[in-house]
Parts: C-alpha cells; sequence; structure tokens
C-alpha cells in the first residue's frame, strides 16, 4: 500500500527558502572585516589637518588592546560564575577550567605587555603631530579596563586618587559607561568570591586532626597546627626579623601589634580574610600533594595576573614619560604623575603574594595526620 506523502506546511517552505538564501560561510563575513578594518579615521586625516603618518598605527594598536580587554573580561566573567556557586566540586572540571582560562588571561597580558614595544617605534616628535587632536579623550576612558580592574577586585576606595575616578564631565567618562562601570563595582568582584571559596576550606576541622601528635606545648592560636606552624616560622626567623611574628599574628588571626599605626596595618593585609589567608597559605604549604595542586595554580595564576597589570602600568608610564615629558594628559591628568601614584597603589591580590613572607623549609613541615589525607581525597594509607 503506497504511503500518503507528508503535507508540507508554510514554515517547511519558509525554512527551505531561508536555507537556500543563505550564503556559504565566507572568512571575511565571518569575521565581519568590513566593519573592523574599516573602522579607523585618524583625525589628522580629516579636512584642514596635515596627516600624521603614526597616527594609524595609535589608533590599530589601542583598537587592538580594547579587543583584547573583551577576551580578557569574558574569561573573568567565566571564572566569576563559578566561584559564585555555594559549592564547587574540586574533582570536577570546574576549578581546572578556571584555572586554564586564567592561564589565558596570562597570555594575553604577556602579549599586550609586548604590544607597548610596537607603540614604541613612534617617536615624540611623530606623537605631537596629532597629540592635540585627542584633547580630551585619553587612556583613562578605557570603559573595559576599569572593567577588568573592577571585576579583578580593584575597589574604588583603594584607587589612586579615587575621586578622580568619579568624574563625567570633560576627559571623564560619558554617563553611560559610568553607570556601566559603578553597577560591576557593586557586584561581588573576583577576589571576594575567591575569599569566600578559601573560608569554606574544611582544612581546620578538628575531626580532621584527632591523630595529630603537636610537636610544642605551646597554645598561641585555638588549633593545634598553627601552634605548631607559628613555633616553627618563629623559630626561623633571623635576629632581625623577630618582629615578623607579630605580622604574622596579625595576618592571620588578627592580633594587633602593640605600638603598630593604622598604615602599617593596612600594610600588612588588604581585603582578604585571616581565615582566607590561613587556607591560602596552606595550599601553598603542600602543594606538592596533587589534590591541592590545582588551588595553588590557581592562586598563582591571580597573583601572576596582579604582576603583570602592574608591569602593563610600569610600561604605559614609561611610554608616556618618553612621549611627553612632565605634560599634563591629553584627559587633563597629570600624566606620569597620575600614571605613577595608580603604578604603585593598584595592586589587587598583593595579600597573596606577601604569603611568601611566611613560608618555612619544605623539610619542616608538620606532617599531615591520616584522618585528613583521606577525607582530603589523597589516597588511603
Amino acid at each position: 500500500m503506497q504511503k500518503k506523502p507528508v503535507p508540507k506546511t508554510k514554515l517547511f517552505f519558509a525554512f527551505q527558502r531561508l536555507t537556500m538564501d543563505k550564503q556559504p560561510m565566507y572568512y571575511g563575513g565571518y569575521l565581519h572585516l568590513d566593519k573592523i578594518l574599516d573602522a579607523q579615521y585618524p583625525a589628522s586625516f580629516e579636512n584642514g589637518h596635515e596627516p600624521a603618518h603614526d597616527e594609524m598605527l595609535f589608533i590599530i594598536i589601542h583598537q587592538a588592546y580594547e579587543l583584547w580587554f573583551k577576551q580578557i573580561l569574558f574569561e573573568l566573567d567565566y571564572a566569576k560564575t563559578i566561584f559564585s556557586q555555594e559549592k564547587i566540586n574540586d574533582n570536577s572540571e570546574d576549578l581546572n577550567l578556571v584555572r586554564h582560562r586564567l592561564h589565558r588571561v596570562i597570555s594575553i597580558l604577556q602579549l599586550l605587555n609586548q604590544q607597548v614595544h610596537i607603540l614604541d617605534t613612534m617617536t615624540p616628535l611623530d606623537f605631537l603631530e596629532f597629540r592635540n587632536l585627542l584633547t580630551p579623550s585619553s587612556g583613562f576612558q578605557s570603559k573595559q579596563f576599569r572593567l577588568i580592574e573592577a571585576e579583578l577586585g580593584l575597589e574604588l576606595e583603594n584607587r589612586h586618587q579615587k575621586e578622580y575616578y568619579k568624574r563625567t564631565n570633560e576627559g571623564g567618562f560619558t554617563k553611560e559607561d559610568y553607570q556601566a562601570i559603578t553597577e560591576t563595582e557593586n557586584k561581588k568582584n573576583l577576589l571576594q568570591l575567591v575569599n569566600n571559596w578559601l573560608e569554606r576550606m574544611p582544612f581546620f576541622e578538628k575531626d580532621y586532626w584527632s591523630g595529630y601528635k603537636p610537636v610544642t606545648p605551646a597554645v598561641t592560636t585555638d588549633h593545634s597546627f598553627w601552634n605548631d606552624y607559628r613555633y616553627i616560622y618563629q623559630s626561623g626567623l633571623t635576629e632581625r626579623e623577630q618582629t615578623k611574628i607579630h605580622d604574622f599574628d596579625y595576618v592571620f588571626f588578627e592580633k594587633i601589634p602593640v605600638g603598630y599605626t593604622s598604615e602599617q596595618l593596612a600594610a600588612l593585609r588588604g581585603s582578604f580574610s585571616p581565615a582566607a589567608l590561613r587556607a591560602a597559605l596552606f595550599i601553598m604549604l603542600y602543594r606538592d600533594f596533587p589534590v591541592f595542586q590545582t588551588s595553588y595554580q590557581l592562586l598563582d595564576a591571580l597573583i601572576e595576573i596582579d604582576h603583570l597589570m602592574s608591569n602593563w602600568r610600569h610600561s604605559h608610564l614609561n611610554m608616556v614619560r618618553r612621549m611627553i615629558g612632565m605634560r599634563v594628559g591629553t584627559g587633563n591628568t597629570s600624566g606620569s604623575g597620575y600614571l605613577e601614584g595608580a603604578l604603585n597603589k593598584h595592586f589587587v591580590y598583593r595579600d597573596l603574594s606577601g604569603l611568601t613572607t611566611y613560608l618555612i623549609e619544605r623539610k619542616k613541615l608538620p606532617k599531615l595526620p591520616g584522618e585528613l589525607i583521606n577525607n582530603l581525597g589523597f589516597n588511603p594509607l
């Protein structure tokens, strides 16, 4: 018996026409190169001005920066999504993917630092040919760079000349960009999310330490491991380093040393909590255990990103000094003076990088109890 043909609906014919009309994928079309390659409009090339050859380089360099900034934000958004979870499964792919993508951010920042050298092929006289045409715009108005800093954890209160960032007048941000930046700054940043993740680490739950044998009877903290670690750390300090034990007590247990000023305390610890820093130090100390490798590489990646951001600011400072000396910036900043202040103050993960101050020799590390090792997912004893 012959089957009846399936009736063809209007939707079927509409889809068929769409499929027939669709052009095959083409390189230039996929990348929208018509838009990208037609997005360079040197101001000096406009009527009434003498074309400045190096303005094309200046534009392309900064457009390339912004494209890479977009990718960095894309990777940071993924990391924030993972760390926003109330519980992160260390045995899943999540943390490994975050580690991988933070290392991608590192590679991008390394490239951006190299890109400054291309801009250095432009001489100060070349720049002066079109510099005044840029006023009052400036690199300060890069919304994406500001978003990167904010997402990493640089808060407004900790910025150099923080009042300067609140401007929407000439030389500042547009109201739309300022609103977008403010919204991002009001959300949880990556530093806060990593801090919360570290605080949740179960390393020091008492059930895991019932079989631990202390090496010192001293009771200076509420945990036997830290009593031992503090004792070993203090024993390894030189005569000139003896005050570091007071720093240790403040950083990890918030015991305020006698005679320390608020400025000294702020220099010792910034945005991370003592509990988070204890967990981070523990991960650094025992990173040779496979279970800690991904977590350690995550923390190390954040430190490296912070260093590369600092290197970029330093390269930018040197470039500005070379181009305009001590002149005022095009956005009416103090030029190199402002950049130098930002370079010295805009470290985000200095708490983590400062943990090396409190390391001890590997051979002196307290031996972890079997209960902890088993529960952390190591090979059972």
